[in-house]
């Protein structure tokens, strides 16, 4: 690379700034397309040059010279060595004009050496570029984007460009342009083709390559005005009588003066480099009109060119090279439909800055859930996209400057119409993203303080300020509540430890203060647990902030069908069947006394409850796309069913979960936007038409969008899910006929092993029954469960809420004070700000000594809610911003929630299906129970004690 440093610039003067603009650069041209796409009246999305495809042969050859020059020999340019070469020869514009319409050409190379190299070379027909550098080269395009006739081309030329890159730089444009177009071009096998880029040629340094018709080629005919693809015809004829051969030529380097490589319109002229042959190209006698070489034509019409597909032997340089990886690829997957543009109305950017400046300025003396109901609805969509702008932070490892890479291998085509297991493939143009081993992102930049890791101690901060010491209740909900976010965050999160007892964590107890470690273990004045595996930064430099995500980043139900092939596979009955191993209408159990399923960690009664439910759900809904759609194979039903239910999870936390927790009419009607679009009120009609039109049909029926950040669950959302004060210390079973108490039982006795023989001891209609009619805990101070301070995992014994406070310092989340500040929350100033509770802020300051030194899940729990709401104002800021993110990152949940992937059963399943109907589906027992205006988390209807055994308390 510092021998490649002797020729390049980096724009910024570092490949990191580069990378950013030319990240940009590439959004605008997906612009591009869009808008070629509308002038045009297409159907379909183009490329964003070169759209018209004039000859696509893959049955070319080419070889190199055996007088080959002893300095160009290197990796695949031998003497005499051939290789077989896929052929594109095109029009340059950006729209399918008439061939005899003034247009640059080009042709493109596939040369395929071997199974993992092959080179691609891009070349047009004039030897410099009209843009100077990547900047100039997209203002260009997006000036004359879909500018298809006369006036509008001299409205781009002379007006939009020139307000865009300047006066002199649209003239030396325009004049390059008119150069390379004005002379009228009668075949493309006549046509010399220049790269007017430079790449690397091994040792022998920078080269421009061109591509020059043999001297032999017979001349053509003079085109016809009334054929609009004269250019395909000709070659046509041509081709039925001869091979067409073109001759590969290169220019050597000389200097930065005459031979610029950062400078596109620069040419390299030939009494200054000469060019040397060095191959010959030939595309065989054919007829491209047969059946046969239009198949053929078709496929090359897909194929994603790149002069970075290649080696680095054979490396791309200059400003234009460089961007091309990045533009080409977002443009070719706009293209084949692997990668989605979201353009925002110019109403909704225009309006959008007053509105979140007319927000910010009235919640300093009204908070949003204190505004009328459809103010409030306006408030938050402007503090989301206040929070979009701000608050999504990339952890992603890019590489800058570009490398070279063998051709992408197909995407695999049964990935477009189901999830992998490990969450790959959801967005098919980055198949990596949100998949297993992904990073987690960050809302807020890291706060890395190892100094503060143990200050105040963890440990008195939970006795202190966490320890329950009597319950208190969360009224309005029922345990499920606490079972499914659990069930969901088992789906979402987890962060991978190093094994029991090797790398751990060791956090100093208080004066007289000893703790246990481990079962049967000494007594110690540490608290030691296993530690988490972190990422290390890609250069080896800055503090291991960042961590893995051991389950997908996706709402894809991995909790029941498991995170990778082969416990997904195992999951199932056996030879492949679609349904999900049940052993009579339960989780099968392993030799560790757990089930198996998804994920069993922390497992108890709850969770079980809502794993066997959905496990249940995916075989009913196999039965009923079996018998609708008897041709459809075991693993296509398996398939759709996991789609189907792992849609309706999202649906059911969307729209019904959420709101049961924070229960107010803004949140209802907010979260029933996300899922089915605004209510049918001409006022919140007209409000998101003028500030986010986007919101105005519901998630599902739009476009994937990241927001300008590769989608990963973050830390931040991590620390705000902490919920544990949700679970009691002591369970009811109860029988939901009569009432009658079963038996009481602690949650130790609950949870690990004993959680299966429980569940089929009470049955899953008495289990939902004693968990729908029981209130969870508040998620407060003084609420921390006691069973969970004192909790036995993997081998030792742990107090989770140590743990939990520990874990946060240590990943680099703010502390309290600065977390609120960075969601837009005015600071602390004193303790006082956070709570009107005397004991609590007189306890606070004890503990803390400085308000900013509060930890977060601490300020989160101390903070006083809005009215109705289950959890603080500062976690439901994260809330708002991932709940939809959650939702439209995900193509399955946008772009592909169809019929044509999901099926119309499928479609209807999800539109008439919630909580309740799922209960009810596989415990009609429970129809007398369940809530009649509210949903299945608010508490169900208890029947009065009957029989032996007593009364509920």
């Amino acid at each position: 690379m510092d021998e490649i440093g002797r020729y390049e610039r980096y724009v910024g003067g570092h490949p990191d700034v580069e990378r950013l603009c030319f990240e940009r650069l590439a959004r605008d041209l997906m612009r591009v397309q869009l808008k070629s796409r509308k002038r045009g009246g297409a159907a379909d999305i183009a490329r964003t040059f070169h759209a018209k495809g004039i000859l696509g042969a893959e049955n070319a050859r080419l070889r190199f010279s055996d007088d080959l020059p002893p300095d160009l020999r290197t990796g695949f340019a031998s003497p005499g060595a051939e290789y077989p070469a896929t052929v594109r020869l095109s029009n340059a514009n950006g729209s399918r004009q008439p061939d005899h319409a003034p247009d640059l050409r080009g042709a493109a190379l596939r040369i395929a050496v071997g199974p993992d190299e092959s080179h691609d070379l891009l070349m047009t027909s004039h030897p410099v570029s009209h843009a100077r550098d990547a900047r100039e080269f997209v203002e260009f395009a997006k000036a004359m984007a879909g500018a298809d006739s006369t006036p509008r081309k001299a409205f781009a030329l002379f007006v939009t460009l020139p307000l865009a890159v300047g006066w002199s730089t649209a003239a030396r444009m325009r004049h390059n342009v008119r150069a390379g177009t004005r002379h009228t071009v009668r075949s493309l096998a006549l046509e010399t083709y220049w790269s007017r880029g430079a790449i690397l040629w091994g040792d022998a340094g920078p080269v421009r390559y061109q591509l020059r018709p043999a001297g032999d080629a017979p001349p053509a005919p003079d085109p016809s005005p009334g054929d609009p693809d004269h250019l395909h015809h000709e070659l046509a004829e041509r081709l039925k009588k001869a091979d067409v051969v073109f001759e590969l030529y290169v220019q050597r380097y000389v200097d930065a003066r005459r031979t610029p490589v950062e400078d596109g319109t620069a040419e390299w002229k030939e009494q200054d480099t000469p060019p040397v042959r060095v191959a010959t190209l030939t595309v065989p006698c054919q007829d491209i009109d047969s059946a046969e070489a239009r198949a053929a034509a078709e496929r090359v019409e897909q194929l994603a060119f790149n002069p970075w597909n290649s080696t680095e032997a054979f490396r791309p340089l200059g400003n234009l090279n460089r961007a091309r990886k990045v533009a080409y690829e977002a443009s070719s997957a706009h293209r084949l439909g692997q990668r989605f543009a979201n353009v925002q109305p110019r109403r909704n950017g225009v309006l959008g800055v007053p509105l979140r400046g007319a927000f910010r300025g009235l919640n300093r003396f009204v908070p949003w859930h204190r505004l009328p109901v459809p103010l409030g609805l306006l408030n938050l969509v402007a503090l989301r996209q206040q929070l979009r702008r701000s608050n999504l932070i990339d952890t992603d490892p890019h590489e800058a400057p570009p490398r070279t890479r063998p051709v992408p291998a197909a995407i695999d085509e049964s990935m477009r119409v189901a999830r992998s297991y490990d969450g790959t493939y959801n967005d098919l143009s980055a198949p990596t993203m949100g998949a297993v081993g992904a990073a987690f992102g960050r809302n807020l930049p890291p706060v890395y303080r190892p100094e503060l890791f143990d200050v105040p101690n963890p440990v008195t901060v939970s006795r202190e300020l966490l320890h329950r010491d009597a319950f208190i209740p969360a009224r309005s909900l029922n345990i499920l509540a606490a079972a499914w976010i659990q069930f969901q965050v088992h789906d979402w999160v987890n962060h991978k430890r190093y094994p029991t007892g090797t790398t751990t964590v060791e956090v100093p107890l208080p004066p007289d203060v000893t703790w246990r470690n481990t079962p049967g273990g000494p007594t110690e004045k540490v608290m030691r647990f296993a530690e988490n595996e972190g990422l290390h930064p890609a250069d080896g430099k800055g503090p291991p902030t960042l961590f893995a995500n051991a389950a997908s980043h996706w709402w894809d139900g991995s909790e029941v069908y498991g995170g990778d092939r082969e416990t997904g596979m195992s999951l199932r009955v056996p030879d492949g069947g679609a349904t999900l191993r049940l052993d009579d209408g339960h989780l099968p159990v392993g030799p560790n006394g757990l089930p198996l399923t998804g994920f069993a960690e922390s497992w108890w009664y709850g969770l079980s409850a809502m794993q066997t439910l959905f496990a249940r759900e995916h075989n009913v809904v196999c039965e009923a796309l079996r018998r609708e759609y008897p041709r459809l194979t075991e693993e296509r039903v398996y398939q759709t069913a996991r789609l189907v239910v792992s849609a309706l999870i999202a649906k059911i936390h969307t729209v019904e979960w959420t709101p049961a927790i924070l229960a107010t009419e803004v949140i209802d009607i907010g979260l029933k936007t996300n899922w089915q679009g605004p209510p049918r009120k001409w006022l919140d009609q007209l409000g998101l038409w003028l500030f986010e039109s986007h919101s105005l049909t519901g998630i599902p029926k739009t476009l994937p969008d990241h927001h300008g950040a590769p989608y990963s669950l973050t830390e931040d959302f991590v620390t705000v899910y902490r919920m544990h004060p949700l679970l009691p210390d002591d369970f009811e079973i109860v029988d939901h006929r009569l009432g009658r108490r079963l038996e009481t039982l602690g949650f130790n006795d609950l949870q690990g092993s004993a959680t299966e023989p429980l569940m089929r001891k009470t049955g899953l209609a008495n289990s939902l029954y004693s968990l729908g009619t029981a209130h969870p805990g508040a998620i407060t101070l003084h609420n921390y469960p006691r069973a969970l301070q004192a909790f036995e995992r993997d081998g030792e014994i742990i107090d989770l809420s140590v743990v939990d406070l520990v874990r946060t310092r240590r990943r680099g989340v703010p502390r309290y004070n600065d977390f609120r500040a960075g969601l837009h929350k005015p600071r602390l100033r004193r303790f006082e700000d956070l709570s009107c509770d005397a004991e609590t802020v007189a306890r606070l300051k004890e503990v803390y000594r400085e308000v900013d030194h509060i930890d977060t899940m601490v300020g989160l729990f101390a903070e006083n809610p809005p009215h109705g709401f289950g959890f603080s104002d500062t976690a439901f800021r994260i809330f708002i911003l991932m709940a939809t993110r959650r939702l439209q990152s995900d193509r399955f949940l946008t772009v592909d929630f169809r019929p044509e992937v999901y099926t119309p059963l499928g479609m209807d399943w999800i539109e008439r299906n919630g909580m309740t109907s799922v209960v009810l589906r596989h415990c009609p027992e429970l129809a007398g129970s369940l809530p009649r205006t509210a949903s299945a988390f608010a508490p169900w209807r208890v029947a009065p004690a009957n029989g032996a055994g007593g009364g509920r308390g």
